[in-house]
């Protein structure tokens, strides 16, 4: 067993609608809220599904899409139109603001959708998309992991990165030791097969301090983490930021059509943004 784990519950949450597809959702959690700058973890399927999540906005983050199984298109208001595929990493981020779909055909669908929180110093960057049709692989025994974001015993993936964290999925079997910082907090999500440390459904987290993950079984793993994010943020919705009159700002921005652009291409209206709480929202760490 992984010494210090602590295991992190998921709750279903419709995916873009009351009517969409249901995610499991272990990031935001009720007591930790973040792993290094991760903050959102939604995991899907294997089910026969069609995904369609109307057009809708994002500031502060950037999102990152990777399948096990399936096919999604991804559109955005810079005019991207790129489909993913599993092994594949279609990489959005906001910025300052941008919005986006994502749709797929009647198909089995298995994958997670993450977001990684952007520090002050990055935050208000352009919008950009980027897709990796190859990631880098290191390799062990026992083990082979494919770099999806920052860096893994010495392998960096290629996708750009505003702070120092690591996000890769790794093939298991047998036994293996898989090399981690030791600066960094880490989480486990077991995406198929089993594993003796990891069960499926619930996120795994592994507080810093350890150089290497011992895994065994025969499957793969997401393993995400980086260095523990030292800003308060508040997050609702769509969006990442640092205050409730940001929040509210965003939210008047996408509601009134400014700032955010236009989703072409898409056969639908897009997502109107919830009413704000009665109270004020509070900036809050990693941890509740």
């Amino acid at each position: 067993m992984l010494e210090g784990r602590e295991v992190l519950e998921g709750r279903e949450v419709p995916l873009g609608g009351p009517r969409a597809m249901a995610v499991s959702r272990t990031l935001p959690g009720v007591h930790r809220r973040m792993i290094g700058a991760w903050c959102f973890v939604d995991a899907y399927g294997p089910q026969r599904a069609t995904m369609r999540v109307p057009p809708h906005p994002h500031t502060g983050l950037q999102t990152v899409s990777w399948l096990v199984a399936g096919e999604v298109l991804h559109r955005d208001s810079l005019g991207t139109l790129q489909e993913i595929r599993p092994g594949q990493l279609n990489l959005m981020t906001a910025g300052r603001g941008i919005s986006h779909s994502e749709e797929s055909p009647e198909t089995v669908l298995h994958g997670v959708q993450l977001w990684v929180a952007l520090p002050e110093a990055s935050r208000h960057v352009e919008p950009g998309f980027e897709h990796h049709p190859t990631l880098p692989v290191l390799s062990g025994p026992g083990f082979e992991a494919t770099v999806v974001m920052g860096t893994l015993g010495g392998v960096t993936s290629p996708a750009t990165a505003y702070s120092p964290l690591v996000g890769a999925e790794i093939a298991v079997e047998g036994s293996c030791e898989v090399p981690v910082n030791p600066a960094f907090e880490h989480g486990l999500l077991l995406l198929d097969g089993e594993m003796t440390e990891v069960e499926r459904g619930p996120l795994v987290y592994l507080p810093p301090g350890r150089s290497g993950v011992r895994l065994s079984g025969r499957g793969r793993v997401l393993l995400i983490g980086g260095e523990p994010f030292g800003e308060e943020l508040v997050m609702w919705w769509n969006f990442v930021g640092r205050s409730h009159d940001e929040i509210a700002a965003f939210r008047k921005e996408w509601m009134e059509g400014e700032t955010f652009g236009t989703v072409e291409g898409f056969d639908g209206a897009p997502l109107p943004a919830p009413i704000l709480p009665g109270t004020r929202l509070k900036p809050r760490g990693r941890v509740r």
